[in-house]
């Protein structure tokens, strides 16, 4: 094993054992998945609260798997709409930032392990080119596996100011609606949130029944721009 293969291993290692340590050691597995326990959890940090949600945010897109609407409804439920997006942002451009840095730095190896085998498969034709309209449009509709493409994205020639520019406005949408929705519960505006929730419901809907179709689209799209 050489020094550049021995440093990989190094950090693949260091990078697995935080997070399995944070998750267990905090109960992590269970906060993400209880909004109480959630807000509880971040508000117990004050004064450092919004520190400690950013990490959460961060937290949330390398491990993949956690859910990121919880995390970015709990950002407007406890800071209001626009310093939920705001924090909310930093917290996805920073973790957004790491995966793509790890997949960049570790390489296919690693992204095989962090990725399911069926989504790598399917969006591995945006990793052909640059493919920077292809990765907003995705990262843009809802429901599809944004912090997934992170990686994905890392093994492409996209530079990184260019995918952080991408991955940054794509999100954005969703994330002030996740704020918002945030913001209304806390406030009990049960008539704007049910529309909200109705708006977010509908194009998730339409992105689910349409999904393989527009994804269909960007392939026919990238190949014929090649």
């Amino acid at each position: 094993m050489n020094s550049r293969s021995a440093l990989k291993f190094a950090v693949l290692f260091f990078f697995i054992g935080i997070g399995t340590y944070l998750i267990f050691h905090y109960d992590f597995h269970i906060i993400f998945t209880d909004k109480d326990k959630l807000v509880n959890f971040v508000e117990s940090f004050h004064p450092f609260d919004e520190i400690i949600f950013m990490l959460l945010q961060v937290l949330q897109v390398v491990f993949a798997p956690i859910p990121g609407e919880v995390t970015g409804f709990i950002g407007g439920y406890i800071y209001g709409p626009i310093l939920g997006t705001i924090y909310s942002t930093i917290g996805l451009v920073l973790g957004s930032w790491l995966a793509f840095i790890l997949a960049r730095f570790l390489g296919l190896p690693f992204v095989e392990k962090t990725v399911n085998p069926e989504i790598l498969k399917k969006y591995d034709f945006i990793l052909e080119h640059k493919g920077a309209l292809v990765a907003f449009i995705l990262f843009l509709i809802p429901g599809f596996p944004k912090d997934f493409l992170c990686y994905i994205m890392g093994l492409s020639h996209m530079t990184v100011w260019t995918f952080l520019v991408v991955s940054t406005v794509g999100r954005l949408l969703g994330t002030v609606l996740l704020s918002v929705c945030g913001d209304c519960a806390r406030n009990g505006q049960y008539g704007l949130l049910i529309v909200v929730l109705a708006v977010s419901g509908i194009l998730v809907l339409v992105t689910y029944l349409y999904r393989e179709k527009w994804l269909e689209m960007l392939k026919r799209k990238k190949h014929t721009g090649s």
